[in-house]
């Protein structure tokens, strides 16, 4: 009896480590992912890294792999954006301050047709930000970006102009950071 059991947990650790996959040391992202009736599977995946500091783990989801951002970027596809907070230095008012810049640099300047948009994004950062919290920024084709934090839904922001200007901030020609815009091509 106690073979078996050991047995069965032996297995059920097995499928269980090859559903996700480990990014650095601290995060870890599943393989698929479900959201409505739609399945999405990891793309890729990496590290937003700043003066040697893991700060969050990034997975991009996809109903089928590419290695092009602009493909990515221009679908009307239901796609998301997987962010596992990693490190302590990840705060609320870091993650505000950074959306606004971010924001800003992938519109060119040019925020004025998003900002009502953005201002309610930036709302769904209206609770404290720790270590594991996970958000996922779920666009879902022909409706907008649904965004949740720990599974609880957060809210919709419409428009496949918002998921574009979004998704931009880690997938756009200066995104947030290198290295993780490769990870989530499967570049890397």
């Amino acid at each position: 009896m106690m073979k078996r059991i050991t047995l069965f947990l032996v297995l059920l650790t097995a499928i269980t480590s090859q559903a996700q996959i480990r990014v650095g040391s601290k995060a870890i992202l599943p393989y698929e992912q479900t959201f409505g009736e739609t399945e999405l599977k990891l793309n890729g995946a990496g590290l937003r890294e700043m003066l040697w500091i893991d700060l969050y783990a990034g997975g991009l989801y996809l109903t089928n792999k590419t290695k092009d951002p602009k493909e990515v970027l221009e679908a009307d596809e239901t796609m998301a954006i997987k962010l596992n907070i990693v490190s302590g230095f990840v705060t609320q008012s870091k993650m505000i301050k950074a959306v606004k810049e971010v924001f800003e640099k992938a519109t060119f300047g040019n925020t004025k047709p998003l900002q009502d948009r953005i201002n309610k994004f930036i709302g769904f950062f209206s609770e404290p930000i720790v270590r594991n919290d996970i958000f996922d920024l779920v666009y879902i084709k022909d409706v907008g970006v649904k965004a949740y934090k720990n599974d609880k839904e957060l809210g919709l922001i419409e428009g496949r102009d918002f998921k574009y200007a979004l998704f931009k901030i880690w997938l756009g020609d200066e995104p947030a950071s290198e290295s993780l815009k490769n990870g989530m091509l499967g570049l890397q």
